[in-house]
């Protein structure tokens, strides 16, 4: 099992992309008020939130019990890939990095997003596969048991289960501008599936404890991914749907080149 100066070592490079994240942000957030515009506050807090999620999960005592126990490591999935990806995807971070750059700056990152490699990432199909697909490998094979042996494999996948979370949420809700726009529909049903294979899967732990895992913290781990994933899905379908009820009125017009983020 990964202990002392590597887990350590796991610890300091999972906390310092979310560090990272979190000073961009403060700095597009200054840079915003600077040019004497305004940025909605809850959507900050949500910012703030979810990288606060993320990093209880990784970092501290939280993420020494996940370690050892299942059913702590099963409530850090749900935070670091359930939770905090919704917060910060409704915190639309991408529109205001878009706002506080500048416009030729800002050109190019959209030129970027409109690339089909761009396009594949945030495909609905190609992230759930990422998401739910990624966690059936990680709990039905040995690679659970391994992530706990080695460093490099337990930092790969903590931060495989963030980034599918979040472009997982990204391709069903477009808070931010996107040039790869599916219907509603299309990405309805991608989000039934997708729970679908969630809900299977949390029975399947139940029923097969992952190796090494004690049956007990088994049962109660995969009930724990059961419900509170439920409880997590049901506000990105609450969302989703609140946006197609909203899709059904005249849309307010784009912004300085940028296709404006949808309203929470």
């Amino acid at each position: 099992m990964v202990t002392g100066e590597g887990f350590l070592m796991a610890q300091v490079l999972l906390t310092l992309p979310f560090i990272i994240i979190l000073a961009v942000y403060c700095t597009a957030l200054y840079t915003l008020k600077k040019k004497q515009q305004n940025w909605p506050l809850h959507r900050s807090i949500m910012f703030f939130t979810g990288v606060l999620c993320a990093l209880v999960t990784v970092v501290g005592p939280f993420a020494h019990w996940a370690h050892s126990n299942f059913i702590i490591h099963m409530a850090g999935h749900l935070l670091l890939g359930m939770l905090a990806p919704l917060l910060m995807v409704l915190a639309a971070p991408l529109t205001l990095f878009l706002k506080a750059l500048p416009v030729d700056s800002a050109k190019k990152i959209t030129f970027i997003l409109r690339s089909r490699p761009a396009g594949l990432l945030t495909h609905p199909v190609i992230t759930s596969l990422l998401n739910v697909g990624g966690l059936w490998i990680l709990y039905t094979t040995s690679l659970y048991s391994m992530m706990h042996e080695y460093v490099g494999l337990h930092i790969i996948i903590h931060f495989h289960v963030f980034v599918a979370g979040y472009l997982f949420t990204a391709s069903l809700l477009y808070i931010d501008p996107t040039s790869h726009r599916k219907s509603y529909l299309y990405r309805s049903i991608i989000l039934i599936l997708a729970l679908a294979g969630h809900g299977i899967l949390s029975k399947y732990i139940y029923g097969h404890p992952p190796e090494g895992v004690p049956v007990s913290q088994a049962e109660a781990g995969g009930m724990l991914m059961y419900y509170g994933g439920d409880a997590i899905d049901l506000m990105i379908v609450f969302f989703l749907c609140l946006h197609w009820f909203r899709a059904t009125r005249p849309r307010s017009s784009r912004s300085g080149g940028v296709e404006t983020c949808q309203t929470v």
